[in-house]
């Protein structure tokens, strides 16, 4: 039997999806909101609203404490965190055990175990998955970097074991850059996450980025639901999102796939989560980090795969068994993702808050629009700026491309700037139509 009330702690797009699907499982929910948050017209879907504090997140969507009594004051049995926010913070599903409230996600001890860049990459060393050369662990000084650099050989990445976003990473191609970026990377981890530890990894040039989704229960079973090629990024952020990825053969997708199984299952994971790797021209791929949580992106293996993750998540966390197996999963169609961000693609990205004027998204045939604002929402400062991902599922990449540039040209969005302007130039770019893109594409051409 499903659970009978969850709360879920995060809001905009993901707590109204995750919404969605408890309303479609006879789940009762309560949605927190913080005092920016109090016009969200997604609260009234939910059977109980509860205020968790002031806009800026440490005092609300990341503060442990009132979220707790808000869960135990609602009498909910269950709390789903969305992404972002604590999604990943190992401390926050203790605390929910240890109050006998269950974290919709993998466990606490998984969670700090692949959470750890450096313990994960260890683990995956172990289970035999390849990783990308560099440092056994975290570096604790300059001249070790330096040593280890000039065995592996330049240009090589500096990256916060607790990282995240690009935050904590620089790329050094000399002594002098790496010396200086080992400093800076630290300082910038140690005041992003209260941990300054970083690691040394060989510069992948040109990669793609490939992730698998992967979902899990309490009873040993690990499904991989294909790969998301998730390539299309700036500063490390991801804007495009696709499956099955064009750079790929069915060879490498099977291993891929396979190793992604094997790490999990090396990790004890339950729940959804992604297993991410770096692809080189000539088909090797290396494993750089699990997110252990749902991702932006899920939508897009959902469209492929025919899995609902989220109430997939719900299941399992309920201690039910997947109820499928890997040879049901049999891919199908070519899926897209846009996330569509209040940004002026023009203006250096800047951010682009305000109230929404006009707003009407696309729909018709092989369109999903999943999102949370509306004609008149007033989009806030303190969060990011996501305001809604444009999903498109065909047959087929060249139909996918087609039903993709149609949905964007009908958007009507006014009062703001959007990244919308961007994709409908990165839509009649030859080299991404015919999948010729790597992680440094956006900022190459645009």
């Amino acid at each position: 039997m499903p659970f009978r009330r969850v709360l879920i702690a995060n809001r905009g797009e993901i707590a109204l999806r995750v919404l969605r699907a408890c309303k479609e499982m006879g789940i009762e929910t309560v949605a927190v909101y913080s005092e920016e948050d109090r016009g969200a017209l997604y609260l009234r879907y939910a059977d109980e609203t509860v205020c968790i504090g002031p806009a800026a997140s440490a005092e609300s969507y990341l503060d442990i404490p009132r979220l707790i009594s808000a869960a135990e004051i609602a009498d909910v049995e269950a709390i789903h965190p969305g992404y972002g926010f604590l999604s990943e913070n190992a401390h926050f599903a203790e605390v929910c055990d240890s109050c006998n409230i269950r974290f919709i996600g993998p466990s606490a001890e998984t969670i700090a175990l692949v959470g750890d860049k450096a313990q994960a990459i260890a683990l995956a060393r172990r289970a035999g998955v390849t990783t990308v050369p560099g440092s056994d662990g975290l570096i604790g000084s300059e001249e070790e970097a330096l040593e280890i650099a000039k065995k592996i050989g330049y240009p090589v990445m500096i990256k916060a074991t607790a990282g995240g976003g690009g935050r904590g990473m620089r790329i050094a191609s000399n002594d002098l850059t790496l010396v200086n970026g080992f400093h800076a990377a630290r300082r910038e981890a140690e005041a992003a996450f209260k941990n300054g530890g970083v690691y040394l990894e060989k510069f992948i040039e040109n990669p793609r980025h490939i992730e698998v989704q992967i979902i899990g229960d309490m009873h040993g079973n690990i499904v991989q639901l294909g790969e998301r090629d998730c390539s299309l990024q700036r500063r490390h952020q991801k804007t495009i999102e696709e499956s099955p990825s064009v750079s790929i053969d069915d060879k490498t997708r099977k291993k891929m796939g396979d190793a992604a199984v094997k790490l999990a299952k090396a990790a004890n994971y339950y729940s959804a989560g992604t297993v991410e790797f770096l692809l080189d021209r000539d088909q090797n791929f290396y494993f750089i980090e699990i997110n252990a949580r749902i991702q932006v992106e899920h939508p897009v293996s959902e469209e492929t795969s025919g899995v609902d993750l989220i109430k997939a998540m719900l299941r399992v966390a309920d201690g039910e068994h997947l109820g499928f197996t890997q040879k049901e999963i049999r891919p199908r169609g070519h899926a897209m993702e846009f996330r569509i961000n209040a940004e002026d693609p023009d203006d250096n990205f800047r951010p682009s808050p305000g109230t929404l004027g006009l707003f009407v998204p696309p729909g018709g045939p092989g369109v999903r629009w999943d999102s949370h604002v509306y004609s008149g929402y007033r989009i806030p400062t303190h969060y990011d700026s996501l305001i809604g991902k444009l999903i498109v599922v065909r047959p087929t990449r060249e139909e996918a491309l087609a039903t993709a540039r149609r949905a964007l040209d009908e958007f009507v969005v006014e009062g703001i700037k959007t990244t919308i302007p961007l994709y409908k130039r990165i839509l009649e770019h030859v080299d991404f139509i015919r999948g010729n893109v790597d992680t440094g594409f956006i900022e190459k051409f645009f």
